[in-house]
């Protein structure tokens, strides 16, 4: 069976100060904003590539673990979760919506231990992708 497909990539960071690095990425690098959420700002890089960086919960902590997650776009995350689990990978969030960010996912890692989101943005201003592959 050929695995479902993924329309866009995003990768999100956590940062210490949301409004610094959004003049960093706005300003200075000129990415566009695509999608505000309160606490995580997502821009264009390129094409169906989008970075997300979101104010870290606990601003005092400087390690970066887990401060990135590898976010795959797509309208199939049941059918991906059903694929994943078939092939004995352990999914560490199952499906759910949530209401925070208006979004529908799941989690897994890698195999170096790096967060791994299967989405489905549900707002209706995020920008479809293109789905070409």
């Amino acid at each position: 069976m050929k695995p479902p497909s993924f329309d866009q990539f995003v990768t999100f960071i956590y940062v210490r100060d949301l409004h610094i690095s959004a003049a960093f990425y706005e300003n200075l690098l000129g990415l566009p904003l695509v999608l505000d959420q309160g606490s995580c700002r997502i821009y264009r890089v390129a094409g169906d590539a989008f970075l997300g960086i979101c104010q870290r919960r606990d601003a005092g902590d400087p390690s970066p673990s887990g401060a990135l997650i590898l976010t795959l776009v797509t309208h199939d995350v049941d059918e991906w979760h059903r694929y994943l689990t078939e092939r004995g990978v352990a999914v560490e969030k199952p499906p759910q919506y949530n209401p925070v960010y208006n979004i529908y996912h799941c989690f897994l890692r890698d195999p170096d231990g790096y967060l791994v989101e299967i989405q489905r943005f549900l707002d209706p201003a995020w920008p479809a992708g293109t789905g070409k592959q």
